[in-house]
Protein backbone atom coordinates (compact mmCIF):
# COMPACT_ATOMS: atom_id res chain seq x y z
CA UNK A 1 0.00 0.00 0.00
CA UNK A 2 1.05 3.58 -0.58
CA UNK A 3 1.27 6.47 1.87
CA UNK A 4 -1.99 7.84 0.46
CA UNK A 5 -3.89 4.62 1.23
CA UNK A 6 -2.88 4.62 4.89
CA UNK A 7 -3.52 8.36 5.18
CA UNK A 8 -7.01 7.92 3.78
CA UNK A 9 -7.71 5.55 6.69
CA UNK A 10 -6.46 8.28 9.05
CA UNK A 11 -8.85 10.71 7.33
CA UNK A 12 -11.72 8.25 7.98
CA UNK A 13 -10.77 8.24 11.66
CA UNK A 14 -10.62 12.05 11.64
CA UNK A 15 -14.19 11.98 10.33
CA UNK A 16 -15.14 9.83 13.32
CA UNK A 17 -13.64 12.47 15.65
CA UNK A 18 -15.51 15.18 13.74
CA UNK A 19 -18.79 13.27 14.12
CA UNK A 20 -18.17 13.19 17.90
CA UNK A 21 -17.60 16.95 18.03
CA UNK A 22 -13.83 16.60 18.38
CA UNK A 23 -11.11 18.35 16.43
CA UNK A 24 -10.92 16.06 13.39
CA UNK A 25 -7.57 14.32 13.67
CA UNK A 26 -7.03 10.65 12.91
CA UNK A 27 -3.93 8.46 13.08
CA UNK A 28 -2.76 4.97 12.19
CA UNK A 29 0.45 3.10 12.99
CA UNK A 30 1.70 0.76 10.29
CA UNK A 31 4.27 -2.04 10.42
CA UNK A 32 5.08 -4.36 7.53
CA UNK A 33 2.33 -2.75 5.45
CA UNK A 34 -0.36 -3.56 8.05
CA UNK A 35 -2.23 -1.23 10.38
CA UNK A 36 -1.39 -2.22 13.97
CA UNK A 37 -2.92 0.75 15.79
CA UNK A 38 -5.58 3.37 15.13
CA UNK A 39 -6.73 6.49 16.91
CA UNK A 40 -8.72 9.70 16.70
CA UNK A 41 -9.07 12.72 18.93
CA UNK A 42 -11.23 12.16 22.01
CA UNK A 43 -10.04 14.91 24.37
CA UNK A 44 -13.44 16.59 24.80
CA UNK A 45 -15.42 13.35 24.91
CA UNK A 46 -13.23 11.83 27.63
CA UNK A 47 -12.08 15.14 29.19
CA UNK A 48 -8.51 13.88 28.93
CA UNK A 49 -5.48 15.98 28.08
CA UNK A 50 -3.99 12.80 26.62
CA UNK A 51 -6.90 12.29 24.22
CA UNK A 52 -4.96 12.80 21.01
CA UNK A 53 -5.22 10.58 17.94
CA UNK A 54 -1.49 9.83 17.96
CA UNK A 55 -1.46 8.74 21.62
CA UNK A 56 -4.43 6.41 21.04
CA UNK A 57 -2.81 4.91 17.90
CA UNK A 58 0.60 4.49 19.58
CA UNK A 59 -0.97 2.83 22.62
CA UNK A 60 -2.95 0.43 20.42
CA UNK A 61 0.18 -0.41 18.38
CA UNK A 62 2.18 -1.11 21.55
CA UNK A 63 -0.54 -3.46 22.74
CA UNK A 64 -0.64 -5.20 19.34
CA UNK A 65 3.12 -5.79 19.35
CA UNK A 66 3.42 -6.37 23.09
CA UNK A 67 6.22 -3.82 23.21
CA UNK A 68 6.69 -0.10 23.76
CA UNK A 69 9.29 -0.08 20.98
CA UNK A 70 7.66 0.70 17.64
CA UNK A 71 10.83 0.45 15.58
CA UNK A 72 10.26 0.06 11.85
CA UNK A 73 6.77 1.54 12.24
CA UNK A 74 5.26 4.51 10.43
CA UNK A 75 2.67 6.83 11.95
CA UNK A 76 0.18 8.44 9.58
CA UNK A 77 -1.68 11.42 11.04
CA UNK A 78 -3.91 14.04 9.48
CA UNK A 79 -2.31 16.95 11.35
CA UNK A 80 1.26 17.58 12.47
CA UNK A 81 1.78 16.11 15.94
CA UNK A 82 1.93 18.50 18.89
CA UNK A 83 4.88 18.60 21.29
CA UNK A 84 3.33 15.95 23.58
CA UNK A 85 2.68 13.58 20.69
CA UNK A 86 6.09 14.23 19.16
CA UNK A 87 7.62 13.23 22.49
CA UNK A 88 5.61 10.01 22.45
CA UNK A 89 6.72 9.36 18.86
CA UNK A 90 10.37 9.80 19.77
CA UNK A 91 10.08 7.72 22.95
CA UNK A 92 8.29 4.89 21.16
CA UNK A 93 11.02 4.82 18.49
CA UNK A 94 8.67 5.29 15.54
CA UNK A 95 10.78 5.39 12.40
CA UNK A 96 8.71 7.71 10.22
CA UNK A 97 5.80 10.13 10.55
CA UNK A 98 3.66 11.05 7.56
CA UNK A 99 1.24 13.91 8.12
CA UNK A 100 -1.19 15.98 6.10
CA UNK A 101 -1.33 19.45 7.62
CA UNK A 102 1.30 21.65 9.21
CA UNK A 103 0.17 23.00 12.59
CA UNK A 104 1.66 26.50 12.89
CA UNK A 105 0.07 27.02 16.32
CA UNK A 106 1.11 23.85 18.15
CA UNK A 107 3.11 21.58 15.82
CA UNK A 108 6.05 19.75 17.34
CA UNK A 109 7.70 18.58 14.11
CA UNK A 110 8.40 21.89 12.39
CA UNK A 111 5.19 23.93 12.35
CA UNK A 112 5.71 25.77 15.65
CA UNK A 113 8.80 24.03 16.98
CA UNK A 114 10.76 20.95 15.98
CA UNK A 115 11.61 18.46 18.71
CA UNK A 116 13.05 16.12 16.08
CA UNK A 117 15.92 18.52 15.38
CA UNK A 118 17.31 19.04 18.89
CA UNK A 119 19.49 15.95 19.09
CA UNK A 120 17.36 13.63 21.21
CA UNK A 121 18.13 9.91 21.39
CA UNK A 122 16.01 8.94 18.37
CA UNK A 123 15.67 10.48 14.92
CA UNK A 124 12.36 10.46 13.07
CA UNK A 125 11.91 10.78 9.32
CA UNK A 126 8.98 12.99 8.25
CA UNK A 127 6.90 13.42 5.14
CA UNK A 128 4.27 16.13 5.01
CA UNK A 129 1.40 17.03 2.72
CA UNK A 130 -0.08 13.57 2.03
CA UNK A 131 -3.89 13.94 1.61
CA UNK A 132 -3.57 17.60 2.53
CA UNK A 133 -6.77 18.62 0.71
CA UNK A 134 -8.91 15.95 2.37
CA UNK A 135 -7.60 16.76 5.85
CA UNK A 136 -7.83 20.53 5.36
CA UNK A 137 -11.44 20.30 4.19
CA UNK A 138 -12.46 18.47 7.36
CA UNK A 139 -10.53 20.78 9.72
CA UNK A 140 -11.78 23.92 7.96
CA UNK A 141 -15.39 22.70 8.13
CA UNK A 142 -15.03 21.86 11.84
CA UNK A 143 -13.65 25.26 12.85
CA UNK A 144 -16.09 27.16 10.61
CA UNK A 145 -19.00 25.39 12.35
CA UNK A 146 -17.43 26.02 15.75
CA UNK A 147 -17.13 29.76 15.03
CA UNK A 148 -20.76 29.87 13.85
CA UNK A 149 -21.94 28.17 17.07
CA UNK A 150 -20.11 30.76 19.19
CA UNK A 151 -21.86 33.68 17.49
Amino acid sequence: MAHRDFMLRAVELAQKAYDMGEVPVGAVVVKDNKIIGEGYNFRETQQSALGHAEIMAIDAACKTLGSWRLEDCTLYVTMEPCVMCTGAIINSRIKMVVYSLIDFKAGGMGGKTDLTSIGLNHQVETIMGVCEAESAQLVDKFFKELREKRK
